[in-house]
């Protein structure tokens, strides 16, 4: 079966230069594709990609994305030494020794220990070589989540195909049993005549008229021939290489329109049993249908 489910997790890794890229993917149901990105301080430039990569596999649920990365980052980090501030720092020391009279024994160490003469500073990475490991770290992510997203999808379509078979005899159990039913019909609706007329010698042709509109106000075959229409479609649905969650979930609608148009016309106890039992299973495989991609 090639249905998926919209309900998944998945995690990768991929490590380079000494530092580790760890990508998480959680998926559940949303009507829409809903993505939302969360990347480490300084990659902002890279969710365009990311969001390319995971729009190329995911057609539809809520995804969340989170992205980190840890290590050693020391080949970035560069010592910038602000020599004017130090300037400045040294005359002032100077200038207050000579207005204390004190001796000036100021060491390049002290210097250096004063605000901002020499700052820590990360130098930027290049993204296009960063994209390498964050992207196979997602790459790796996506594999498990959309294997895991296959697997329940299978799960639910052996479900599916269950159920559809079920609603299948059903209905077909309904249309077997429809010229008995109109038989009864005919013949209750000879006897009433006859009470009403009071053993009157009945018009066969009246009769004849009478029986065809029932017959016209019962039939389902347009009914039964939409259902049968429907039911080829959903199995067709079910092994689509395509996400058809919401094309499913439309013709769950129209099978419980043909079913209830059917139980208006046919106004029977037995059916009506029979047409409840199909409207409990729709109810079952739209439940299910809710969760497919």
């Amino acid at each position: 079966m090639a249905s998926k489910s919209m309900t998944g997790f998945g995690r990768g890794e991929a490590e380079t230069d000494g530092r580790q890229w760890v990508a998480e993917i959680r998926c559940v149901n949303h009507r829409h594709l809903d993505v939302k990105i969360n990347l480490p301080k300084g990659y902002a430039g890279l969710e365009k990609q990311v969001r390319n990569l995971l729009t190329s596999t995911l057609h539809r649920g809520r995804v969340d994305v989170s992205l980190t990365v840890s290590g050693d980052f020391s080949d970035l980090q560069r010592i910038s030494i602000n020599t004017t501030l130090a300037n400045i720092y040294h005359d002032a020391l100077v200038k207050l020794g000579k207005s204390l009279d004190l001796k000036n024994d100021t060491t390049l160490s002290q210097l250096a220990s004063y605000p901002d003469v020499l700052s820590l500073k990360k130098e930027s990475e290049d993204l296009e070589a960063v994209w390498l490991p964050m992207e196979a770290a997602l790459c790796s992510a996506l594999h498990v989540c959309d294997s895991m997203r296959m697997q329940e999808g299978a799960a639910m379509a052996v479900d599916l195909t269950r159920r559809l078979e079920h609603f299948s005899e059903v209905v077909q159990e309904i249309a077997n049993s429809l010229p008995e039913l109109l038989l009864q019909r005919e013949q209750a609706l000879k006897e009433r005549l006859q009470k009403l007329l009071d053993n009157v010698q009945l018009d066969p042709q009246r009769l004849a008229q009478e029986v065809a509109i029932l017959a016209d106000k019962t039939d389902v075959s347009e009914e039964m021939v939409r259902l049968d229409c429907h039911i080829n479609q959903f199995r067709a649905f079910l092994d689509a290489d395509e996400a058809t969650g919401r094309k499913l979930d439309f013709l769950l609608q129209e099978f419980l329109r043909e079913v209830n148009t059917m139980a208006s016309k046919i106004n029977n106890a037995a059916i009506a049993h029979l047409t409840v039992e199909l409207k409990a299973e729709l109810e079952k495989m739209r439940e299910q249908v809710q969760n497919i991609e």
